[in-house]
C-alpha cells in the first residue's frame, strides 16, 4: 500500500481520487510508525511552506528511514519544495534536504501574476521514469506561489515569470509542483508511473 501522509496541508480526497483512477490505493497512517509496511509514500500539501513545520520530528525521520531502505517517495505541490531543504516562504522550517536549494518566489513581472494558477506547459529536457509516456508541452495544473530551483535533479521545467522545476527525480525520490491529479490524462499517467516504481 502507498501511504498518503495528512499534516493538515492537503486535499486527500483529490489525491486519492487521481490514485484511484491511477489503479492505486491509498492509505493515511495514523502515526510514523505505520509506514513501516508502505510501498510507497506521497507527500501531497497547498498553501504556506510553515504547514510543514508538523512533519518535523518523528515524520521526517521515519520518511527518511523509508527512503533508505528504498521505498519511493513522491512530494505533490508544497510536498515537492518539502523535498528540499526549505523555503524562503518559511526561513525557519527545515525541509526534507534531499535535494539542495532552497525555494523562492516567483518574479510578478510586467503581465505575470502571481500566485501561478492555472494550466501551463511542460518543457521534459531528459528522459525520466516518473514522466514516461508524458508529451513535451503537455499541460497540467498549477497552484503556487513559491518554486523550487533548478537543479541536477530537475526532470521538468516550466515557465512563469521565470524557468523553474516543475518536477525532480533522484533515484527513487519524485516530485511535482503541478497537481497531477487535477492534470487530465497527462496527471494520471504521472501517477500511474509512480505507482508502478513502488510496484517494481
Amino acid at each position: 500500500m502507498i501511504a498518503l501522509i495528512d499534516y493538515g496541508a492537503g486535499n486527500l480526497t483529490s489525491v486519492r481520487k487521481g490514485f484511484a483512477a491511477a489503479g492505486a490505493d491509498l492509505f493515511t497512517p495514523a502515526s510514523s510508525s505505520d509506514l513501516g509496511n508502505a510501498r510507497g509514500i506521497v507527500v501531497p500539501g497547498v498553501g504556506n511552506f510553515a504547514a510543514t513545520a508538523a512533519l518535523e520530528g518523528e515524520w521526517t525521520t521515519a520518511i527518511r528511514q523509508a527512503i533508505d531502505r528504498g521505498v519511493p517517495l513522491l512530494g505533490i505541490c508544497l510536498g515537492l519544495q518539502w523535498i528540499f531543504e526549505g523555503s524562503d516562504e518559511a526561513p525557519e522550517v527545515k525541509g526534507l534536504g534531499a535535494i539542495a536549494g532552497k525555494c523562492s518566489r516567483l518574479p510578478q513581472t510586467a503581465g505575470i501574476k502571481v500566485p501561478h494558477v492555472g494550466w501551463n506547459s511542460l518543457h521534459l529536457p531528459h528522459g525520466s521514469r516518473l514522466l514516461q509516456g508524458v508529451d513535451e508541452s503537455s499541460q497540467v495544473y498549477f497552484t503556487h506561489s513559491y518554486a523550487a530551483p533548478l537543479t541536477r535533479e530537475t526532470a521538468a521545467t516550466c515557465e512563469h515569470g521565470a524557468i523553474f522545476a516543475a518536477a525532480v527525480e533522484m533515484n527513487h525520490i519524485f516530485g511535482v509542483q503541478f497537481h497531477p491529479e487535477k492534470s487530465s490524462g497527462a496527471g494520471i499517467q504521472i501517477l500511474r508511473n509512480f505507482v508502478a516504481v513502488t510496484r517494481s
